[in-house]
C-alpha cells in the first residue's frame, strides 16, 4: 500500500471508541457514563473523542483542569463537565458560567471556589473528593468533617458529589480496594449525615470492568474508553490509535556495514533496508532501539540501529518495499501488528504513556468514522 500522508500520523477510530464506551456503558448499567478525555483524550483528540463518546452514551466528560472543560465547553459539547485538579491562581469564574463542575479537596479550595461563585454571581456546582487511600489529591478522612461541614453550610456552592479514586484496581482482588470501597462508604455517610444528598462516583475503568458493587451513580472510565485494557482478563475493546509512517528510501546494504549512531548493529550479510522518517521526536522511544518491530509489507520486521530523532532503519532482507508504502509502528495488533502495550511492556511502563505521547507537532492526526 502507497502512503498519502506527510511523514508520520497516528490514525484515530472513532468508531472503535463508540464500541468501547457502548460497552463499558452497557457492564455499568444503572449508571451513567463520564468519559475521561484529560490530557487530551489521552492523545487521541479531546473535541472528536469526546463527541463520539457522547453518541456511544456518556452523559458526562471529565477533564483534569479547568482549561481542558473549557475547550470542550466552547467547542460545542453540552453535556455535563467535570474537571478536578488547577493550580490554586486558577480563575473559577468562567468555568462556573460556562456550567462546568469542579472538584473540592480542601476547604481552602471550597472558600476559592465560593469567592469565585459570588463574583460570577452563580453557585458553583462541586463535588467533595475524600482521599480513601491514594494519597493524591483529596481530602484527608481526619478533615472530612470540617469540609463538609464548610460545603453545606455555603450559600455560594452546590454540592453535587462525593468521590474518591482507587489505586490499585487494575489488580483485582488487592485488599486496598475494599479499604478504599469502605472509607469512601464512611465518607458518604458523614455527607448525608451533614444533610447532603450527593452522588457517588468511585470506578475507573478498571472498577467498571471488575467490580459491579462500586459502579455507584456514576462511572469514570479512562483507558478502557480508548480500547487500551486495565486488567488481566480478556475483555472485547478496541485499540482506537494507528501510528503509521511511510519508506522515504530504500537501499542495498553490504555484509559488515553497520547502522545508524554507535554501530550498534552490523549486517550480517547482503541486505536491504528502508528508511522511515519517524524517530524519538515523533514519539518512537530511543530506548526501543534494537529491540522494536515495524510492519511492512505484511509482515513484522526489525528496526535496526539505533532510534533516531527523525528516523529508523528496518531489515527488510531480500524484500524491497515501495517508496511511500505503508510502515505500521503499532496499531490494534489483529493483523499481527506491534501494540501500543508491547510497547509499554519492552519499556517497563503502560500504554497510558505510549498514547498520551502521541501529542506532537510533526505527527498528523487523522480521524475515521467522524459524523456530521
Amino acid at each position: 500500500m502507497t502512503a498519502s500522508f506527510p511523514r508520520a500520523e497516528v490514525v484515530i477510530d472513532l468508531d472503535a471508541v463508540r464500541h468501547n464506551v457502548a460497552l463499558l456503558a452497557g457492564r455499568a448499567a444503572g449508571s451513567a457514563v463520564m468519559a475521561v478525555v484529560k490530557a487530551d483524550a489521552y492523545g487521541h483528540g479531546a473535541v472528536p473523542v469526546a463527541r463520539a463518546a457522547v453518541e456511544a452514551g456518556a452523559t458526562w466528560l471529565g477533564t483534569c483542569s479547568l482549561g481542558e472543560a473549557l475547550d470542550l465547553r466552547r467547542a460545542g459539547l453540552s453535556v455535563r463537565l467535570f474537571s478536578w485538579l488547577d493550580v490554586p491562581e486558577v480563575d473559577f469564574g468562567p468555568g462556573i458560567l460556562a456550567d462546568i463542575d469542579l472538584g473540592v479537596s480542601s476547604v481552602d479550595e471550597l472558600r476559592r471556589i465560593a469567592t469565585a461563585a459570588q463574583q460570577v454571581g452563580r453557585r458553583a456546582r462541586v463535588h467533595l473528593k475524600i482521599d480513601t487511600g491514594l494519597s493524591r489529591n483529596g481530602c484527608q478522612p481526619a478533615d472530612w468533617p470540617e469540609l463538609v461541614a464548610a460545603a453545606a453550610a455555603s450559600s455560594d456552592v452546590d454540592v453535587v458529589a462525593v468521590w474518591s479514586h482507587l489505586a490499585c484496581a487494575d489488580e483485582p482482588g488487592h485488599p486496598s480496594i475494599d479499604i478504599q470501597a469502605k472509607r469512601f462508604a464512611d465518607a458518604y455517610d458523614t455527607a448525608r449525615a451533614a444533610g447532603l444528598d450527593p452522588l457517588r462516583h468511585l470506578a475507573n475503568s478498571a472498577a467498571v470492568l471488575t467490580r459491579p458493587d462500586l459502579h455507584f451513580d456514576l462511572v469514570r472510565p479512562g483507558i478502557a474508553m480508548y480500547g487500551l485494557n486495565p486488567v488481566p482478563q480478556h475483555e472485547d475493546l478496541r485499540p482506537a490509535m494507528t501510528f503509521r509512517a511511510a519508506v522515504a528510501l530504500t537501499k542495498r546494504l553490504p555484509a559488515g556495514e553497520s547502522v545508524s549512531y554507535g554501530h550498534t548493529w552490523t549486517a550480517e550479510r547482503d541486505t536491504t533496508v528502508a528508511l522511515v522518517p519517524a524517530g524519538y521526536a515523533d514519539g518512537v522511544p530511543r530506548s526501543l532501539s534494537g529491540r522494536m518491530d515495524v510492519w511492512l509489507g505484511g509482515r513484522r520486521r526489525a528496526v535496526v540501529g539505533r532510534v533516531c530523532m527523525d528516523q529508523v532503519v528496518v531489515d527488510c532482507g531480500d524484500d524491497t518495499p515501495a517508496v511511500g508504502e505503508e510502515v505500521v509502528l503499532f496499531a490494534d495488533g489483529r493483523a499481527g501488528e506491534p501494540t501500543a502495550r508491547e510497547w509499554a511492556d519492552k519499556l517497563g511502563t503502560i500504554d497510558y504513556e505510549i498514547v498520551t505521547s502521541m501529542y506532537r507537532p510533526r505527527v498528523q492526526r487523522r480521524y475515521l468514522g467522524e459524523r456530521p
